[in-house]
């Protein structure tokens, strides 16, 4: 697709002002209702939907696909990555109205970050179509740790901070207390951190380690950076919304893993295809209309089997609790 620099742009100024509507939205500490957070979320997913149909229209049916695809599968990666902001959310205690403004600024410094990240995976791909195989393998890899990992029962998993953090913390010291949303304050002459701070840049930092997936996951349904990165903008964008609709039902989707799993495994497979076409052996390519109802069926069948397994096992803890109150 041959997106000119006037495009890029307009994109880029376009997306800025969804932003900039979204903090003035957002601007007013306060703690986010289910109906709020409904109606933004349809919103979000609308000119997510909007903005793929004006691609099918004025780029045709491949770039729409390839936009689709990616967009779905970057949102329910984004899916999983919100059970560990909950986790991030409880290490800090953060209060309820402040987690919207945490929530908003972490996401922009993620999209900025991956940005960076979109950029650079762009101009080696464009050099090096060998990374391919590389970046098939990782997410290959990817897959089989994240069946692994939702094997292990997480039930008193917490947030560690990373090393990174840690430095910034001794480096520059952080309040004892939160200070509405102020990100640095003076305390005994000397200017120190707030707990808001540092809770958003373990947000944004933490978003780092997610598009190490994420990117190669994309760039396996399409090489295109500009779709690459809008499909990411639009499923990075509505993920404050999603985050207060659906965190209460985040422990229900218990095979949720499985599923990425599976998905992040397909595409390293079409990467590792496409690398060794690329190298002339003739061998099947999977197609995006292919790709995008193997993504769609896989997350459909986990969000049920998920929610059956999660009806079960609260009916067995229900029926167990009945039993030893009897006893």
């Amino acid at each position: 697709m041959d997106v000119s620099t006037t495009l890029w742009v307009c994109t880029i100024l376009g997306l800025s002002a969804l932003i900039a509507i979204d903090f003035f939205i957002g601007r007013k500490p306060h703690e986010v209702s289910l109906k709020e957070a409904g109606i933004w979320t349809v919103v979000w997913i609308a000119l997510a939907a909007l903005f793929g149909f004006g691609l099918l229209a004025f780029a045709g049916g491949q770039p729409a696909g390839e936009f689709f695809a990616g967009f779905i599968t970057e949102k329910s990666l984004s899916v999983d990555n919100l059970f560990v902001f909950v986790l991030i959310m409880a290490k800090f205690s953060v209060p309820t109205q402040y987690q919207q403004r945490v929530l908003l600024i972490g996401v922009l410094i993620a999209l900025v970050l991956r940005a960076v990240f979109i950029a650079a995976g762009a101009a080696i791909i464009a050099s090096f179509s060998w990374i391919f195989f590389l970046f098939g393998a990782f997410l290959i890899w990817t897959a089989w740790k994240l069946i692994q990992e939702a094997r292990q029962d997480q039930e008193d998993e917490e947030f560690e901070e990373n090393r990174l953090l840690k430095a910034v913390e001794r480096r520059f010291g952080v309040a004892d207390r939160y200070h509405g949303t102020k990100l640095w304050v003076r305390e005994n002459g000397k200017r120190v951190m707030t707990p808001m701070l540092v809770v958003i840049l373990a947000i944004g930092t933490t978003d780092v380690l997610f598009a190490l997936d994420s990117i190669p996951a994309i760039f396996g349904l399409t090489q295109d950076p500009y779709i690459v990165f809008t499909a990411n903008a639009f499923a990075l964008m509505g993920l404050r919304q999603l985050y207060f609709l659906i965190g209460g039902l985040l422990r229900k989707l218990v095979h949720l893993s499985y599923g990425l799993s599976v998905i992040l495994g397909f595409i390293g497979v079409k990467l590792v295809l496409h690398a060794l076409h690329e190298t002339g052996v003739h061998v099947p390519e999977i197609s995006i209309p292919v790709s995008l109802g193997v993504i769609c069926g896989v997350l459909v069948i986990t969000t049920i089997t998920s929610l059956r397994a999660s009806r079960k096992a609260e009916a067995a803890a229900r029926e167990s609790e009945s039993k030893h109150i009897d006893a």
